[in-house]
């Protein structure tokens, strides 16, 4: 059977300070689409899966610290499919959680690997190509199928996929994979897209949960042990216990470097690596400047969101290029003369800085109290 799992774990430091411990940006009502109500970035994540994935087999791997808040968020949502971390220990590990989980419950089962990080459009061809992916694996068990985003720009940010050969049966949209490249510098970066062999990684996947196990075993033996222990606990009364004691112990690194990187270069061709390219909307909602396109600018190209019960208010003039979020009800922001910052302001924080330094806000993140993280 088919299992989708939603990795929602990210702490969301570049989006502070409306991003904090207790309210991390994928629970954070903040995008504003069609005139409705905002909505969140795990909500949107869930709302993909309609169609596709029925509600019982949709799982969610967090922070065991924010299991209370997405049930809120997610009336209906039963707790049981939370797979809550003890302790963030990078994707590889919540990946294996999840492969774990579903091996037992469904030797069978083919899952994939989702997001709560990005707004993709339209959502119907999401589903045919997140479809294609599934059957990709269901033909071919031994298949370790990634999805690539067809690039807009020589985003240095991303990670790329290189396409080898096409598959026969979907030579238009479904390739091997040549290779895995991290975060190129900007002349790599337009080289890459200039080929068009070159898509960014977008940290969606496809495959067996037994083929994602028996990966771990040959490529991450510690962690695969641990989960083996853990997996072996699942469902009785020494669920929580094991996972407490040994999650915390498994080695910390993505899946890429873990899995898919050492698959792609094994000389045994056991594991197949493929990626389906994906042409559609595809935002990376992780920064203040990529949330700015979310909104629609005005003729200065400023862009405004304003929220809190009463709402928040903004008066902007002889400004352009700038972000301005204000979320506390009944305060107004003024800006005179300012081009090209980032102002957000919540009840509690206050953040202004230029536009172009909004990648080295994790670095002041780590020098704010720990009260207002």
């Amino acid at each position: 059977m088919r299992y989708a799992m939603v990795m929602a774990g990210g702490a969301g430091t570049r989006l502070w300070p409306m991003s904090r411990k207790d309210r991390p940006k994928q629970l954070l009502r903040f995008i504003e689409q069609g005139g409705g109500p905002p909505t969140s970035l795990l909500e949107l994540a869930v709302q993909r899966l309609e169609g596709l994935i029925p509600p019982s087999q949709q799982y969610i791997c967090t922070a065991e610290a924010y299991r209370g808040a997405i049930l809120e968020a997610l009336p209906g949502f039963e707790d049981h499919r939370i797979l809550g971390e003890p302790m963030g220990r990078d994707t590889v590990n919540a990946v294996g959680l999840a492969a774990a989980v579903f091996e037992k419950v469904d030797p069978e089962a083919v899952f994939a690997v989702l997001t709560a990080d990005h707004i993709i459009e339209p959502h119907d061809r999401f589903r045919e190509l997140m479809d294609l992916g599934f059957r990709l694996v269901e033909a071919d068990p031994t298949r370790l199928v990634t999805f690539s985003i067809k690039p807009t720009y020589p985003a240095t940010g991303f990670g790329y996929v290189e396409r080898g050969a096409p598959l026969a049966e979907h030579e238009s949209l479904a390739f091997k994979v040549a290779r895995f490249v991290e975060k190129p510098d900007r002349p790599r970066a337009e080289a890459y897209v200039q080929s068009g062999v070159f898509g960014w990684n977008s940290g969606m996947f496809v495959w067996r949960a037994s083929t994602v196990m028996s990966a771990l075993e040959r490529f991450k033996p510690e962690s695969f042990a641990g989960l083996k222990e853990v997996q072996a606990a699942w469902g009785t009364p020494r669920q929580r216990e094991v996972l407490e004691r040994v999650y915390p112990t498994l080695p910390k690194t993505s899946v890429d470097y873990a899995l898919m990187e050492p698959a792609t270069k094994a000389r045994d061709r056991s594991l197949s690596v493929c990626t389906v390219q994906m042409e559609l909307k595809w935002l990376d909602v992780g920064s203040w400047p990529s949330y700015g396109q979310t909104l629609e600018p005005d003729k200065q190209g400023n862009r405004q969101a304003l929220g809190g019960a009463g709402g928040g208010k903004g008066v902007l003039v002889g400004t352009s290029g700038t972000l301005l979020v204000n979320t506390a009800s009944g305060h107004t922001v003024a800006l005179l003369g300012c081009k090209d910052l980032i102002v957000v302001h919540t009840p509690d924080a206050t953040l202004v800085m230029p536009r172009e330094r909004a990648e080295e806000l994790k670095e002041l993140h780590g020098q704010v109290e720990d009260r207002l993280k």
